[in-house]
Order: C-alpha cells, then structure tokens, then sequence
C-alpha cells in the first residue's frame, strides 16, 4: 500500500501514539501504525529534496524477501543519476520498507521511530545516487 508520492512535503506531525510494551521478543506494532511512521518520515524529508524526487512510490510491507530476511528497506529502479534520454514511460521506482524486521530488531517504539526514519532516508539517497559506502559514513548505514 502507498504511503506516500514524490514530490508529497507535509508539515511533520509527531503522533507516535500509546507506548507500545514490549512483549520479550517482538514489538507489537499495527499494520497502519507502522504505514503512519513512515509517512512522518517521508514528511520530514526537506520539501527542497522532495520536489527533486521523480517518478518513485514509498509502499510498505510486512516482510522482505526470504533471501534476505533482516533486510529493513530496498530501492528497487534507476537512480536519478543514472537517468538519460532514454528515460522515458518507465514504471515508478520503488521503495519498500519492511515492518517485521524493523520491529524485531529494535527494543522500543523510540528506537522504530528512528530507525524507520534512518531506513527511508537511506533509500531515498539510492533513488539520488548515492551508495550504501556513502550513506554508512554519514551514518546511514
């Protein structure tokens, strides 16, 4: 489901909700409770980045693939780099964030809040070019 579109600059609200307890294992965390996370995210890109931003769809789902079970988001497309002339009719880019990880691997609803913010500017940065090197020393990674 799409939780955003390029070009989409909302002014941030910061509703985060009821504390969610921790269950020993897993953060519980709703389906659109999540979505909501990352449209905050999205909302508080720079709207200067976010006008830059062409032909992408921000979905979100509840697992990645089985290859790569521990995978928090992934940019699937041409970056705007890499564009030319022959950049023309082409599906969106895609970015997905997966929830079931994210909740695995964090310890508080404060640590999804930032590492769902942390996975969507990471993938953004793909669809401008920018390399997983790049974004892990800026702190991205």
């Amino acid at each position: 489901m799409p939780v955003g579109a390029a070009g989409y600059a909302g002014v941030a609200r910061l509703s985060y909700g009821p504390i969610v307890p921790d269950n020993g294992f897993v953060l519980e965390m709703t389906r659109e409770e999540f979505e909501e996370l990352v449209a905050e995210a999205l909302d508080r890109i720079p709207p200067e980045l976010t006008r830059l931003m062409d032909n992408v769809a921000v979905f979100v789902e509840d697992e990645p693939p089985a290859d790569d079970p521990e995978l928090l988001g992934l940019y699937e497309g041409t970056p705007l780099t890499e564009r030319g002339e022959w950049y023309a009719g082409v599906l969106p880019d895609r970015i997905t964030i997966y929830r079931g990880p994210t909740l695995r691997m964090c310890e508080s609803r404060e640590d999804v809040v930032t590492e769902t913010e942390i996975t969507v500017v990471h993938e953004i940065a793909h669809h401008f070019g920018i390399d997983d090197a790049r974004l892990h020393a800026l702190g991205y990674g």
